[in-house]
């Protein structure tokens, strides 16, 4: 058996669909622009240059969930998904998922955006197994904190053998592995698979590639 990780921000499509979201629900005005918006593009920034603290971040991502019905935030997901997420696939993202099917390999998403954002993403997709930061439900509704783990960084290993533990499997499972990411984020568990792969990497992943002789590809 093999197994085929993807990352999704960035990667498999050209965007960041946390970003995205929060500007999504800003031109919905169901978020205060002024109060919002500097703040949405501060912690992209941190991301992006691998500062993130994922629980003050998370804290202002998932907040929005908690303020509005959850039949509400399901209707403008649709509407997100289709307006602001399609467009934004990347050109050889499907033929990728599709070799990696065809071989038979287990094909799995793996990303630091809550679940509620990135399942219909999965689908559109055509991947059925997806691991992802959770948000915190009461009664259907979201409370506006993280439930577990968030799926970041070192978090992305603990999620994924946590995943295959429940499945009864392990990393020995597999003859080989592979992880597609764009992200400096993601070397911990770019360093835990045989085969990892640079997707349009972002600087300081590109310099770690190259000096450790990884394939670096574009799906752009």
């Amino acid at each position: 058996m093999k197994l085929a990780l993807f990352d999704l921000d960035n990667t498999l499509i050209t965007g960041d669909s946390d970003f995205e979201w929060a500007q999504f629900l800003i031109e919905k005005k169901a978020l205060d622009r002024e109060l919002h918006e500097a703040r949405n593009l501060e912690f992209y920034e941190q991301y992006k240059a691998g500062t993130l603290d994922i629980h003050e971040f998370l804290d202002f991502q998932l907040k929005p969930l908690s303020r509005h019905p959850r039949t509400q935030l399901e209707t403008w997901r649709r509407e997100f998904i289709n307006k602001k997420i399609k467009p934004l696939i990347a050109p050889g993202t499907q033929k990728l998922i599709e070799n990696h099917m065809l071989d038979g390999d287990l094909c799995i998403i793996i990303t630091a955006t809550n679940s509620f954002v990135t399942a219909p993403i999965a689908q559109v997709l055509g991947i059925s197994n997806l691991i992802a930061t959770n948000p915190e439900e009461k009664d259907g509704e979201f409370t506006g904190k993280v439930f577990g783990t968030p799926c970041f960084r070192e978090g992305k290993i603990e999620r994924l053998e946590a995943w295959l533990d429940q499945h009864n499997l392990t990393w020995l499972s597999f003859l080989q592995s592979w992880f597609y990411s764009d992200s400096l984020n993601d070397l911990p568990l770019l360093s835990k698979v045989t085969h990892p792969v640079a997707v349009d990497p972002d600087e300081t992943l590109k310099k770690h590639a190259v000096e450790n002789d990884w394939p670096i590809i574009s799906l752009r």
